[in-house]
């Protein structure tokens, strides 16, 4: 009889064991369904990523295919005498220092600052010159991107020859 006692006991206590452990998987699942959010984030971040190209040397050519037989529509206009800043010259950036110069919207100090050109970037003239705060200001345009463009100083260019 006390072994069967036993062998019961040890069911019930197995019993036991097992209603418990239910009863508390239970009761934990309900605690984290009454706490969690189940809502959406109020707001999203958003990245915004600038694309800062590096420096060039040289502008980019683009030379003809030997496929293509036309003419182009517009003139090439003449190259202007070697050494001078003019318009349709090339010019490249010099002496900033590598600080770069501040491409201007404006042919003045007052002018808002729209871009910089870095150190040893190339350029085209497209218009100028223009004096003011005693200084010779040019527009510039970048051969490969006609959106970095601005006045800058002609202190801080230096004429390259035609790509």
């Amino acid at each position: 009889m006390i072994k069967y006692f036993g062998s019961l006991i040890n069911r019930w206590v197995i019993a036991g064991a097992l209603l418990t452990t239910s009863l508390l998987l239970a009761v934990t699942y309900f605690a984290v369904e009454i706490i969690r959010d189940d809502t959406a984030p109020a707001s999203t971040a958003t990245v915004i990523l600038n694309v800062i190209y590096p420096p060039t040397n040289m502008p980019e050519v683009n030379t003809p295919s030997p496929i293509m037989t036309s003419t182009p529509t517009t003139p090439i206009p003449p190259s202007p005498p070697p050494g001078v800043i003019a318009v349709g010259a090339f010019v490249q950036i010099a002496g900033t220092g590598g600080d770069g110069l501040r491409l201007r919207s404006a042919p003045s100090l007052d002018g808002e600052i729209q871009s910089l050109g870095y150190e040893a970037e190339v350029f085209q003239v497209q218009d100028g010159p223009r004096s003011s705060d005693g200084y010779t200001w040019w527009f510039l345009v970048a051969p490969y991107d006609q959106a970095l463009s601005g006045w800058g100083v002609a202190n801080f260019l230096a004429v390259v020859q035609n790509p």
